[in-house]
């Protein structure tokens, strides 16, 4: 295609005109997933896309709407309680900065070599973060969201597990977990590990083993490696586009998806949760290029790919996916989401579940 129509039929599409074919889906000869069962989808903080993202009410929707698995990144008190936020420091996604009460925890900490200033939950009992409540992280574009700000309690890891089983008890349906270790090693550093009251919840829950709907991931690798000698819960490397695991500066995620990089990780982990561009990257116009070969440089090593995150706002999207100008509104994520299970991938992560659900499974 010439530049000049490139550039045309980008034009048409961010003006809703014209539906030129879809990168991935023109082609039959797709690459099977690993199992060769269907993908699954993973909700991404919940319904994170319709309520504020980690609270009981995120999850609650996700499942509802066909959610394979539900995804809660984990942080501790200074109880040593795991509840569920996207980072330790909750100024974004709670109204600490709000409460009088707490205005002397504000202080500056350096985390996996970032400088961070705010209120973090290792500063807070449990008892003191059931006070605080939830707010929308993303207002600017999620301002529906946003009116469920003060709505919602920061839930702890038990509760998010007590949801599950409510819920395979009143239907039958059991919903995975899919569990995030946030900054292990920085927790580990203050004597607070995941490692022990994360494995101990799910065990009591039944999560126990590889036959379980059950996955632990980490950009970390020295956490994945010590789990993997403690359970046979499914173990994922998560891998970013760029930089490298906090716990290992010498090494980059680059080299991690190298053919040798992916036989090191497979000797740890049972799967890849590479950012998505690294499945599918985008061309100089922002639209969906050609599959990247990742997908089947993982399988060959055996792992499962689960790429992140997709989500259903223009802001997201490639440009051959958006629909109009306004970052706010929503595109075609279903036709990405197509693109990518053209493209062979075990499972997706997804801020609006019910959307990715209804892509694979009409």
């Amino acid at each position: 295609m010439s530049l000049r129509l490139a550039l045309c039929s980008s034009l048409l599409l961010l003006l809703g005109c014209g539906d030129p074919a879809r990168a991935g889906e023109e082609s039959e000869a797709s690459i099977a997933t690993l199992s060769g069962n269907a993908p699954i989808i993973i909700a991404h903080r919940g319904a994170s896309g319709e309520r504020p993202e980690h609270t009981l009410a995120a999850y609650a929707l996700a499942i509802e709407q066909g959610a394979d698995f539900i995804e809660p990144d984990l942080v501790l008190t200074r109880d040593g309680v795991l509840v569920a936020r996207h980072e330790n420091e909750i100024s974004e996604t709670t109204d600490v900065a709000d409460r009088s009460e707490y205005a002397d925890r504000k202080t500056v900490k350096t985390i996996d070599g970032q400088r961070y200033e705010g209120w973090f939950t290792e500063d807070f009992t449990l008892a003191e973060l059931k006070t605080l409540r939830a707010r929308e992280r993303l207002p600017q574009l999620r301002a529906g969201n946003a009116k469920y700000d003060g709505q919602y309690e920061i839930p702890t890891f038990e509760e998010v597990l007590q949801l599950l089983q409510r819920h395979e008890e009143q239907s039958g349906k059991r919903v995975g977990v899919y569990p995030e270790t946030k900054h292990p090693g920085y927790f580990a550093g203050l004597d607070m590990p995941h490692d022990e009251p994360l494995l101990t919840l799910l065990g009591r829950f039944g999560y126990a083993g590889p036959d379980d709907p059950v996955f632990i991931q980490s950009f970390e690798v020295g956490n994945l490696k010590r789990l993997h000698r403690k359970t046979t819960i499914r173990l994922v490397q998560l891998v970013a586009g760029e930089g490298g695991p906090p716990d290992d500066p010498a090494r980059t995620y680059a080299s991690m998806i190298t053919a040798e990089g992916l036989q090191q990780v497979a000797a740890y982990a049972d799967g890849l949760g590479p950012a998505k561009d690294l499945v599918i990257g985008r061309n100089i116009l922002g639209q969906l290029d050609g599959p990247t070969g990742l997908v089947a440089a993982a399988h060959k090593a055996g792992l499962l790919v689960h790429p992140w995150t997709f989500r259903a706002e223009n802001y997201f999207l490639p440009t051959d996916f958006k629909s109009g100008l306004d970052p706010r509104e929503s595109g075609d994520l279903a036709g990405e989401v197509r693109a990518f299970v053209a493209a062979g991938v075990d499972g997706l992560f997804s801020d609006h579940p019910g959307q990715a659900v209804g892509a694979i499974r009409p």
